[in-house]
């Protein structure tokens, strides 16, 4: 087939509730298809997605009301994705909090989420978190050999 176009950009609009992580997973999966992703990084991506999105639905909100969480994905060559999560919740550096990084305790004590960022910065070969615009902004990066290469 074609290759995919470098710097090509997907959003992906989602609610401040748990269960659109299955969007996020099938987004994950069409993606690794038309853009060449192994299963094994599409699969790291999703982990780490559904990792920072829970995050953010569990602990970035104190209203109640229903919020929007931008996902941004974007091939920036063939071997190199980015992807960017906003939401417009209190300032929380989901880098520097402590609150997941139970990645040593057994798992039934561990909080919701869970995996910890511990778990997203090894994961990722780039982790970054901005505050623009009264929202937060994670940014991700993830280098992987592309499925198709001989």
């Amino acid at each position: 087939g074609e290759s995919p176009k470098p710097d090509h950009t997907v959003q992906l609009s989602l609610l401040n509730q748990v269960s659109e992580l299955d969007k996020i997973a099938l987004k994950v999966e069409e993606l690794s298809e038309a853009w060449n992703i192994p299963p094994k990084v599409g699969m790291e991506v999703n982990l780490v997605l559904e990792e920072l999105f829970t995050n953010i639905v569990f602990y970035a909100f104190d209203d109640n009301q229903e919020h929007r969480i931008m996902l941004e994905f974007r091939l920036k060559d063939e071997s190199q994705l980015e992807m960017r999560l906003e939401d417009d919740g209190k300032a929380f550096n989901l880098l520097e909090k402590k609150i997941n990084d139970a990645f040593d305790l057994p798992v039934e004590e561990r909080p919701i989420g869970g995996l910890g960022i511990h778990f997203v910065k090894e994961m990722m070969s780039s982790v970054d978190y901005q505050r623009k615009d009264n929202k937060n902004v994670i940014i991700l990066g993830k280098n992987f050999k592309s499925k198709n290469k001989d």
